[in-house]
């Protein structure tokens, strides 16, 4: 018996944190441009930097544009059109994202999230084509990974809420790994719960043991919710964007094991 890994991308494979932050700092830039306005060089890092710290609310890559704009209110009250941005803190960003987010969105006449992940998709499409080497440093993968993907003996797929042409740029020219293409299941493939049923039915994986690894609890969590999944075996890393917090609960889900980055490399090769 062999087995099969789906690997989230961000956060498992690749810390892209530097690279998305700048990319919806510069999205959020034309979006809003007036907000703008005498933003000077010292916010644009602070928003940069704090980024990092809220990095962990991100499901899909648009919610890093509505996240910098929200810094930059929290920040300069002169600008401010957000009724929840007023003494809001990092905490209670990661607290109360779910709850934040469509407020945001309706006070800023921001309903339709299709065309922010356009605008982000195009703006990193931009910076990629005319700065790709700028674009690449940006994104690391953590220590090991690259060689243990290299010498996986596993079956791997990459299951990812980023578009699947960023993915497979940083897989070849950061970790010199080249993923089939219908191994790779990124934006608009359907919910992660969706595509681990669709890679189970496969009759090629018939009688493999299936592992998912993701640095989001709320995704293991849904994953947990669906009886057809009660085959995989599920990890959240220690190493990606999630929390002390959200790391506690989880050792205490008996389903999700807790996984650091030398026994991931370990288990994948």
């Amino acid at each position: 018996m062999g087995d099969l890994y789906a690997l989230d991308f961000d956060g498992v494979l690749c810390d892209s944190c530097g690279e998305s932050s700048i990319s919806a700092l510069k999205a959020a830039k034309v979006r809003w441009l007036g907000l703008f306005d005498g933003v000077d060089s010292t916010i644009e890092d602070w928003i940069v930097d704090q980024m990092h710290a809220v990095r962990p609310v991100v499901e899909t890559g648009y919610e890093n544009v509505l996240l910098v704009r929200l810094l930059l209110e929290t920040r300069t009250p002169s600008i401010r059109k957000s009724s929840v941005a007023e003494g809001l803190t990092v905490d209670g960003i990661l607290e109360n994202w779910p709850t934040l987010k469509p407020i945001i969105m309706k006070e800023w006449g921001e309903e339709n999230k299709d065309a922010l992940i356009d605008l982000f998709g195009k703006i990193r499409d931009e910076w990629l084509e005319n700065d790709f080497a700028t674009w690449i440093g940006a994104n690391r993968f953590y220590p090991g990974v690259s060689d243990a993907l290299k010498f996986a003996s596993s079956r791997v797929y990459i299951v990812t809420t980023k578009q699947s042409r960023f993915a497979d740029a940083l897989l070849q020219e950061l970790a010199g790994v080249t993923i089939p293409p219908e191994r790779i299941y990124g934006l608009g493939t359907g919910p992660k719960v969706e595509v681990l049923k669709q890679i189970q039915k496969k009759p090629e994986h018939q009688g493999l043991r299936l592992h998912f690894v993701e640095d989001r609890l709320a995704t293991l969590k849904n994953v947990i919710k669906e009886p057809e999944l009660d085959g995989w075996n599920l990890y959240l890393v220690d190493w990606g964007y999630n929390t002390k917090k959200e790391r506690e609960e989880a050792a205490a889900i008996r389903r999700i094991r807790l996984l650091d980055l030398s026994d991931f490399s370990k288990k994948l090769k």
